[in-house]
Order: structure tokens, then sequence, then C-alpha cells
């Protein structure tokens, strides 16, 4: 999971702003989840049952995430992994069964990371990444403790960029975490070091820059938010 970043760069090129169907609509407006699937990772516990949270309030707009279903939504985030904003971070660019292979290691594996939809308003604009941060190879280059919870995300549009969205999202999805996941006591990150638009996002949504970490593939700014400090923030 170490290659992935956060998106976050600015663009003048917008891309898929298709919207989810009606029945989703109904569905985020009443904050009821369509069951998974037995066995799906999102309905498993290593992240709490990911995939029954439920929408947050937030200034922009009631915010969900809904886990990835590869026939619904491969099209939409493959689009994305093209713009070269967020190619240059994620390196995912090409056919979209370059995404498939990526989305599908996450939806066939034990749940310890799930692919996600961000929904704002109704609209689908963003995709993250949650991830048990303890149970993944990052946790070799920080000190991680039991529970830690990672995000990786990418905006898709690029005029949603470069608004101080990505700083709301980021405060929104990392209270989601923590509301639903109580034996979780840290939310981290691990942008780029290059990608100063997703750094400040990052500082603006409450994380704390804790260390310069050498990962496999990249120099990363390790991001925490603290549970402990989440409401002086």
């Amino acid at each position: 999971m170490t290659h992935t970043d956060s998106g976050l760069s600015s663009s003048s090129d917008d891309t898929l702003d298709r919207q989810l169907p009606p029945e989703w609509d109904r569905l985020l407006a009443t904050g009821a989840r369509p069951p998974a699937p037995p066995g799906a990772p999102a309905a498993g516990p290593l992240l709490d049952n990911l995939a029954g949270w439920g929408p947050a309030d937030t200034p922009a707009g009631p915010f969900a995430l809904l886990p990835v279903q590869l026939e619904r939504d491969l099209d939409r985030i493959a689009d994305w992994m093209n713009d070269p904003a967020v190619a240059a971070f994620w390196e995912l660019a090409g056919p979209p069964e370059t995404t498939a292979d990526h989305l599908r290691a996450q939806l066939r594996g034990d749940g310890r990371s799930v692919p996600c939809l961000g929904v704002l308003d109704g609209v689908p604009m963003s995709y993250w990444e949650i991830y048990r941060a303890d149970l993944d190879p990052v946790a070799r280059y920080y000190p991680a403790r039991p529970q830690d919870t990672g995000i990786h995300l990418l905006i898709g549009g690029g005029g949603d960029r470069g608004h101080g969205l990505g700083t709301t999202l980021l405060r929104a999805t990392a209270d989601l975490v923590l509301d639903h996941r109580p034996h979780c006591g840290r939310v981290i990150a691990e942008p780029d070091l290059r990608n100063i638009p997703s750094v400040a996002a990052f500082l603006g949504a409450g994380f704390r820059y804790a260390d310069e970490i050498e990962l496999p593939d990249k120099r990363a700014a390790l991001m925490i938010r603290d549970r402990a400090h989440r409401h002086q923030l």
C-alpha cells in the first residue's frame, strides 16, 4: 500500500461528473446502506464494518464512503487515475485493467484495506482507501500502534481541487474513522513530501507532521491525527 498517495494537486481538467443511480441517492439521504455481501472485506471486523458507517455532515454537504464495486466504479476510477495530476503520485495510469488489478488486490483480501468512492452531496467525486496501517507494510517504517488506521485519497475532478475541499473531506473522514472505530487511537497518512498541496490539506484537517520517513518508493511525510486531541483542533 505504500506506493499510493493523495491526489490533491491542482488541475484544470474536470473528469466524470456522473451522479450515482437514484437508489443510491435515497440510501445516502436516509443513512441506510445496501447490505454488503457475506465475506466482503467492507463487511468484516478489521475495519469495524466500514460499509455500515453512513454519511457525515460537512460544510460542503453530506459526505459518505461507499465501498467500491468493480463493475459499477472501474471506469470512473480508471479515468481519474489517468489524470496527469493524479498519475504523478498514484502511478496507475494506463488501461482500466491496471486500475482493476489494484482494486481486486484489496477486494479479494481480508479486509485490511477497503477501496471506496467518496460521494459528496450525491456526487461521486473522490477515491479513498481506508486501511489498517498496523497491518500494512508501512508499519515497518514508523512506530505503529495497534489499530492505527490509514488514509489514501485522490480528488477526482480538477474543479474540486485547490479550494480547500480536500481539507474538509479529510477532516470528515478522520472523524468517521474515530467515531466508528472505538479502539483506534490514531489516523495516519503518508503523502509524498513533494505533494505540498496534500501535506497542507492534512495539516488543515487537524493532522500533525510527525516525521519524515523513507518508504520503498517515496520519501513521505508521516501525518497523524490523534484521538486524544481531536476536539482541540
